[in-house]
């Protein structure tokens, strides 16, 4: 299990409005699941649905592609669902996060222990994030956090980060990063590529130029690309590369991944 990668956190249904009547299957931690198993990678997956047919849609689609979903838990309440618009520039836009029984998911001992044994663990949206990353904490798996949806840096060896999210200059949000306790920080600059860095060195890789659709988990494309690329032996620009591949690939089409949309559930 130490190539397996696993991912904890949010899924929803993005609804979209603007341009039509589709919904995807999503969610920053589904996304880098999703993403990873397309690559190729053993991946679990770690979060909360409603007992809804929302909740249905989403263990359909994570069990189609593969992905073991042991620790999907159907919880009383509703499943998450966003409404999302792309602008003209392909720019994706939250108008509305519902984050349903998301928001109170916390993962057993028993799934942290099985998810112990991966290579990596990624967290995306997940109030309990610090408890997460103190309970695997120097047990030998690489954690990695979506630092735009959760926070807090201690216990945590890849932090990547947003500009766009952050609102701020790059290298300030990275150093940042490694001074509040990360091992190594990304910082995803859209067009402009991305950084890196670990307290002592610098890189930066540019963005693969693509005919932008939709940026809708582009982020979480890059965060899979990258931890698919580290768990293989990859450097750190190395896996920068994979990730910023991955991200291109991920604005060429509508949703987060390649899927067959439904309808608006609104």
């Amino acid at each position: 299990m130490r190539q397996a990668l696993a991912a904890i956190g949010d899924n929803t249904i993005d609804e979209y409005v603007g341009q039509g009547s589709y919904s995807f299957v999503g969610g920053n931690a589904l996304n880098v699941a999703v993403q990873a198993a397309r690559l190729g990678r053993r991946v679990r997956y770690l979060g909360a649905v409603g007992p809804d047919v929302a909740g249905q849609r989403i263990r359909q689609a994570l069990t189609l592609l593969g992905i073991d979903v042991t620790g999907l838990t159907s919880v009383a309440g509703r499943t998450s669902t966003s409404r999302i618009r792309v602008d003209q520039a392909g720019d994706r836009h939250f108008e509305f996060e519902d984050f349903g029984v998301c928001a109170g998911y916390v993962p057993s001992p028993r799934m942290l222990d099985l998810v112990a044994e991966c290579g990596a663990v990624h967290i995306g949206m997940l109030p309990a994030a610090g408890l997460v990353r103190e309970r695997l904490s120097g047990r030998g798996v690489v954690v990695s956090q979506d630092c735009a949806v959760s926070d807090g840096y201690e216990h945590l060896d890849i932090a990547f980060c947003s500009q766009a999210a952050a609102d701020d200059v790059p290298a300030s949000i990275a150093a940042d990063a490694v001074a509040q306790g990360a091992r190594l920080a990304v910082v995803t600059c859209g067009a402009d590529g991305s950084i890196a860095f670990d307290g002592r060195t610098w890189q930066h890789v540019p963005a693969v130029p693509v005919s932008v659709v939709d940026t809708t988990g582009a982020g979480d494309g890059y965060a899979a690309g990258f931890l698919d690329a580290w768990l293989a032996g990859a450097d750190v620009d190395q896996a920068m590369a994979a990730g910023s591949a991955v991200a291109a690939r991920t604005c060429t089409h509508l949703g987060a991944w390649p899927q067959q949309p439904g309808g608006s559930a609104a």
